[in-house]
């Protein structure tokens, strides 16, 4: 009830009840809140209720690019668009499969990053055994260790050397917004190259076929219409689906 009072007091601009706490505040000793800032008897300033929630929901805005981008979703989404592509079925799966499928591979991936960080940042949190800080900088630990097995040393050093950052003695010691951008570089060039890869077969059975089209004359068929049978039907036989994913999910055990 306390919570829903502060939002009902602080929601509304224009309300009578808002004006009159702001003159009883300015007749008062009291000091007003600035921009949600109020002080506090302790060290420093504490943020209001409403701006703590106007934070949360900013970061929460955040989350859906952070998972996208600092998890093995960058590298399995790239796949297979460019597998997609490579089969020539147009959406077929949707992207929302295709999403989906991504989704539940990097949770089976990533359970135990998450775990450990949990275990090593919040729980000691949560027990007031470490400080916010401390809580982050333990917990960050598990996830600088999984972005640094996959971020290459080329595009780490490049983004220490756009920060003007010095050189770590150890991988521990880089930050993290230098692994991000470097991780997330490494991530879409593995994809590419990945992707390349799974085109080269159907790009011969592409060539294979307007070769044969153009032979006997038949200019006015797209080759395109031809192929894609002969490529979904290879794609079939060599069980594509369990080696493209299977590969995938070994390439970040390894």
């Amino acid at each position: 009830m306390k919570l829903l009072h502060t939002f009902y007091r602080a929601g509304c601009c224009g309300s009578f009840l808002a004006m009159a706490e702001v003159a009883r505040g300015a007749t008062s000793n009291a000091a007003s809140p600035l921009f949600g800032i109020s002080p506090s008897k302790g060290s420093g300033p504490s943020l209001s209720v409403p701006m703590q929630i106007i934070i949360l929901m900013t970061l929460l805005t955040l989350l859906p690019a952070v998972v996208m981008s600092i998890t093995p979703f960058l590298r399995i989404t790239v796949v297979l668009h460019f597998l997609r592509q490579a089969l020539g079925t147009q959406s077929t799966p949707s992207n929302q499969v295709l999403i989906g499928m991504s989704m539940f591979l990097t949770i089976l991936i990533m359970s135990p990053v998450a775990t450990e960080m949990y275990h090593k940042g919040w729980e000691p949190m949560e027990k007031n055994q470490l400080s916010y800080q401390q809580a982050f900088d333990e917990g960050s630990k598990p996830l600088k260790t999984f972005l640094t097995r996959f971020a290459r040393e080329k595009d780490i050093a490049l983004f220490l050397e756009v920060t003007h950052s010095p050189s770590p003695r150890n991988p521990g010691d880089l930050d993290l917004k230098v692994l991000i951008p470097a991780y997330i570089v490494s991530e879409l060039k593995a994809g590419f190259q990945i992707g390349a890869v799974l085109f080269l077969p159907f790009l011969v059975i592409d060539l294979l076929v307007a070769s044969v089209t153009l032979s006997i004359g038949m200019v006015q068929l797209p080759p395109v219409m031809i192929s894609a049978p002969f490529k979904v039907l290879l794609f079939v036989l060599v069980d594509g689906w369990n080696l493209v994913l299977g590969s995938l999910m070994k390439s970040f055990y390894a």
